[in-house]
């Protein structure tokens, strides 16, 4: 009889993971909070969101052969795939790597490589949040954390800046696991935090207002009185999570909360620069240099939009000429009109 515990703890010392555990693939105890926030609209664009949904209230639907998973957290403090493109714009931490899609699974695939010579006759698979699960409400049973009141998976001992994978297999696990109390308490930072007001009550997002969703999700241009709440958010955003008190106590001041990021002169003039090498290339150009990372995701549209909305806010008038040349862009005019005002000095 294996010992899982200690089975985990090895796995996760040959991996680099932090922490795992094991849960029943069955429906999920959060399913009706998620059909309530979609019916809400709170998804937005991500249709395929709704697509999936049916999937997701019983995994049976999709895999009717498997009974169990193995639930993996990987921690990107330091990020296990670091990248350094467009490394000077203010991304979410996790973005700071190589897309985690393919690596995550690559390192779960040596645990199955293992697990397939101790059960040779069941199934295993990788999966990350690409599949129809609904992967947050699997961690929790599976005792990765509790739901915080910024909506992700806070530990304890290791916090909340930790992506999840999967394994799931016909196998039928036997260790039962407790899911972790909530410790958020009375605790406020992450609503009180949040430029754009998305977190509108304890444990509920709006995505629509979500900067996350803003400038990595959406196909559009972010309505206007949301711009200037964007910061200097190039591609995502961490605040609801690096203001929380247990990542502050895990990560022990490595964390900056803050609208804007203090730069000094050459990090203001790298950026300038990555900018305006954004505001000038061409769509290939721009997706070639991306290519293997969350950056990708935005699409090179997106990317522009989001650095239009950076320059505003952070008033760079050396970038005016990049600027100006997009006013007649189809898809960036409208933004490009209203960078420039934000760069223009307000009148009395």
């Amino acid at each position: 009889m294996i010992n899982w515990e200690s089975k985990l703890q090895d796995y996760c010392e040959k991996i680099n993971a932090s922490h795992a555990g094991l849960a029943k693939l069955e429906g999920p105890r959060t399913w009706l909070q998620y059909q309530s926030w979609l019916e809400k609209g709170f998804a937005g664009e991500m249709e395929y969101l709704k697509t999936h949904a049916e999937i997701k209230k019983d995994p049976s639907i999709w895999k009717p052969h498997l009974r169990s998973a193995l639930v993996v957290a990987f921690p990107y403090i330091d990020h296990p795939e670091p990248h350094h493109i467009l490394s000077s714009t203010r991304t979410a931490l996790y973005a700071k790597g190589f897309d985690y899609h393919f690596w995550i699974k690559s390192k779960l695939q040596i645990l199955i490589d293992e697990l397939q010579v101790l059960y040779p006759n069941e199934k295993f698979e990788t999966h990350t949040d690409s599949s129809p699960l609904l992967e947050r409400d699997l961690a929790q049973r599976a005792g990765l954390g509790w739901f915080g009141k910024n909506t992700c998976l806070i530990h304890p001992q290791k916090g909340s800046l930790f992506l999840i994978g999967e394994i799931l297999t016909s196998l039928e696990f036997k260790l039962k696991t407790d899911p972790l109390p909530d410790f958020c308490g009375k605790c406020q930072k992450c609503l009180e935090v949040c430029p754009t007001q998305a977190i509108t009550s304890p444990r509920i997002l709006d995505a629509t207002k979500c900067i996350s969703y803003l400038t990595i999700e959406s196909k559009k241009i972010p309505p206007e009185d949301l711009r200037n709440k964007m910061g200097d958010w190039f591609f995502g955003c961490d605040l609801c999570q690096t203001v929380c008190p247990w990542n502050q106590k895990v990560f022990k001041g490595r964390l900056q909360a803050s609208p804007f990021l203090a730069l000094n002169e050459f990090e203001e003039k790298k950026l300038i620069e990555e900018l305006r090498w954004i505001l000038k290339s061409s769509h290939h150009q721009i997706l070639k240099k991306v290519k293997g990372t969350p950056l990708h995701r935005a699409g090179a549209k997106g990317l522009k939009r989001n650095a239009l909305v950076v320059i505003g806010n952070k008033k760079i008038k050396e970038l005016a000429p990049e600027v100006q040349a997009l006013t007649e862009n189809s898809f960036l005019g409208e933004l490009a009109f209203w960078t420039l005002q934000q760069l223009s000095p307000k009148e009395d």
